[in-house]
C-alpha cells in the first residue's frame, strides 16, 4: 500500500540470485552484446569453456545455498563434518540437492518467468494497492512525443518530448515491459530502467526523472515530493498497519508464551491390562517428552485419576537439548480398588522447577 512492489524489486530471494547470476554471467561472458555473439558464434573451445564454467560457478553458488538452507535443522559444523566425511544422510543429501538444483533453475533459466507466471504476490499486492501507492512510472506529459534526436536538438521547435525513444529501458527490464505503456503488473519495482534513463537524460542535457517513483496521483496532479509523502499516512495505509501490528504482535505472544515441553501419550497395544507382581492390576503406556529448550531438563511423571494410582517405573526422565525420548510408563493400582471398564486417568510432567509442565488425558483399563 505505501512501497508498492520494493521487496520484489530489491529483497525478494528470487531478484536477488537472478542478479547474482547475471553478474556471474557478465564476468564470464561479458557484455549482453558479448553474450548474443557469442550465443551466435559456431562451437569452439572458447565458447565450451565458457559457458562451462558459467554453469560450474551457478551449481557452486546453488549448492551452496541449498547446504546453507539445511544448516538451518541440522547444526552446521556437524554438516560440514558429514559432508567431507561423505557421511551424510539420505534426507540432508535430498534437501541440499532439492533446494540447490531448485536455485539453479529459477535463477539461472527461469528469472523473470517465476515473477510474471508463478509468484503470487503481484497477485495479491494489487488488492493493497491504490492511486497511492509508490511505483515506478513514465512521465508521458513530458516524455511524448518521443522521437530522436541530436544531443543539441531544439526539441522545441522539433516538438517532441523528453523521451529519446533509445528502448534501453525495454532492454534492461527484467521482465521486458516497457515502462512507456504504463502500469503493468509485471512491473517488479527494481528501478532499472530509472537508472538507464536518467544516464540518458545526462547525456543529452536533460533533468532527470523522466521515468521515476511516484504515485499515480502525484504524476496527475504534478505534486512535489512532499504533497507525495504527506499521502503516505492515509486510513488505508493506518489499517493495514494495525493489523499487521496485531499480528506481529501475536506472534511474539506466541513466542515468549509457548510451553517448552511437549508430550505425547500412547498406550502399549501389546498388554492393555495384567496383573503385576504383588496382585496389583498394571497398564503400560509408551510417552514422548519432547524438549524444546536449549540446555538439558529432568522431567518427574504423576499419573492421577483413580484412588491409588502410582507410576510404577522410573518417575523421573532425563531429555537432552532440543531432544524427543520415548519412555515407557507402567501405572499400578490396587487389585480390586476399581470397577471394571475404562476409567479417565491424567498424566502431568514437569520440569524441576515446576514452571513448564503439561498434562495429558488417557485411560486406564481395568478387565472384567
Amino acid at each position: 500500500a505505501v512501497a508498492g512492489r520494493l521487496w520484489c524489486g530489491f529483497a525478494c530471494p528470487q531478484t536477488v540470485y537472478t542478479e547474482i547470476f547475471l553478474w556471474i554471467e557478465r564476468k564470464v561472458e561479458g557484455d549482453r552484446t558479448a553474450r548474443l555473439r557469442l550465443d551466435g558464434a559456431p562451437f569452439s573451445l572458447e565458447k565450451l569453456v565458457k559457458k562451462w564454467f558459467k554453469h560450474i560457478l551457478w551449481i557452486g553458488v546453488a549448492m551452496w545455498t541449498g547446504f546453507t538452507f539445511v544448516a538451518y535443522f541440522v547444526p552446521a559444523r556437524e554438516l560440514i563434518l558429514q559432508f567431507l566425511q561423505t557421511k551424510m544422510g539420505g534426507w540432508e543429501i535430498f534437501w541440499v540437492l532439492f533446494y540447490g538444483f531448485a536455485t539453479y533453475g529459477n535463477a539461472g533459466f527461469l528469472r523473470e518467468q517465476v515473477c510474471k507466471y508463478m509468484c503470487p504476490y503481484a497477485r495479491f499486492q494489487s488488492a493493497m494497492f491504490d492511486k497511492d501507492t509508490l511505483i515506478v512510472s513514465y512521465d508521458p506529459a513530458r516524455g511524448e512525443p518521443r522521437g530522436a534526436r541530436s544531443r543539441h536538438a531544439d526539441i522545441a521547435a522539433l516538438s517532441l518530448g523528453a523521451c529519446v525513444d533509445c528502448t534501453l529501458c525495454v532492454q534492461v527490464c527484467p521482465t521486458g515491459i516497457d515502462i512507456r505503456e504504463g502500469l503493468q503488473y509485471e512491473c517488479i519495482g527494481c528501478a532499472a530502467c530509472v537508472d538507464v534513463c536518467d544516464g540518458v537524460m545526462d547525456k543529452m542535457g536533460y533533468a532527470r526523472g523522466l521515468i521515476r517513483f511516484t504515485t499515480q496521483n502525484a504524476l496527475a496532479g504534478k505534486w512535489t515530493a512532499s504533497h507525495m509523502l504527506r499521502r503516505v499516512l492515509r486510513p488505508r495505509v493506518l489499517v493495514y498497519t494495525t493489523l499487521l501490528g496485531v499480528l506481529c504482535l501475536a506472534l511474539l505472544w506466541s513466542l515468549v508464551a509457548r510451553m517448552p515441553l511437549k508430550v505425547d501419550v500412547v498406550r502399549d497395544r501389546a498388554a492393555l491390562s495384567r496383573i503385576a507382581a504383588g496382585g496389583k492390576l498394571e497398564n503400560v503406556y509408551r510417552l514422548q517428552i519432547m524438549n524444546a529448550t536449549e540446555q538439558p531438563q529432568r522431567y518427574r511423571l504423576v499419573a492421577a485419576g483413580l484412588e491409588g494410582l502410582a507410576v510404577a517405573s522410573e518417575a523421573e526422565v532425563g531429555v537432552g537439548p532440543t531432544e524427543s525420548r520415548w519412555v515407557a510408563v507402567r501405572l499400578q493400582i490396587p487389585y480390586g480398588s476399581a470397577e471394571a471398564g475404562s476409567h479417565p486417568i491424567t498424566f502431568r510432567v514437569a520440569d524441576e522447577s515446576g514452571r513448564a509442565h503439561v498434562e495429558e488425558k488417557s485411560v486406564f483399563l481395568v478387565p472384567r
